[in-house]
């Protein structure tokens, strides 16, 4: 059984309050997902969605089809482009703790890759959107510990 995957990241700020939403379908079983943090960036959000997402799955080797409207994530991983950054130790690339986590995440799986645009009407698209910054707005967020421990040392330079 195929299992679509949709997600999106909202941030209000980059950086800033920020948050993430997904939503699982496979058949009849449908699942959201969501978390906020307190300050991180647009595209931590919409790589944690994935990874979420991923990591929601029970089973190895499932079929996905991941739906993202984030250019930054479909491109990275289409064009190979995290590979190279893998190979070069991240050197001068934000988010190494994010792209690692989903390269294991994401290696029992098969998965194919769907942009979709954003805020255009797709209707698991718009409602990713709303858990996001649902989410964001919450109280009492979360910390997205590894981004602002890297902010703090940039900081502190």
């Amino acid at each position: 059984m195929v299992i679509e995957l949709f997600t999106d990241g909202a941030s209000s700020g980059n950086p800033g309050p920020g948050g993430y939403g997904t939503i699982l379908r496979a058949g009849q079983h449908y699942k959201e997902l969501s978390e906020g943090f307190r300050k991180t960036t647009n595209n931590r959000m919409e790589l944690l969605a994935v990874i979420k997402g991923l990591e929601a799955l029970k089973n190895p080797n499932q079929e996905v089809i991941l739906y993202s409207d984030s250019k930054y994530v479909i491109d990275a991983i289409e064009k190979r482009w995290v590979y190279g950054w893998l190979q070069k130790g991240f050197k001068d690339k934000k988010n190494k703790d994010l792209w690692l986590r989903y390269l294991e995440v994401s290696k029992p799986h098969k998965i194919k890759l769907v942009w979709v645009k954003g805020h255009a009407g797709h209707p698991e698209n718009e409602r990713c959107d709303q858990l996001a910054v649902a989410a964001s707005k919450q109280p009492n967020l979360k910390i997205d510990t590894v981004f602002e421990a890297e902010n703090a040392k940039v900081n502190l330079l």
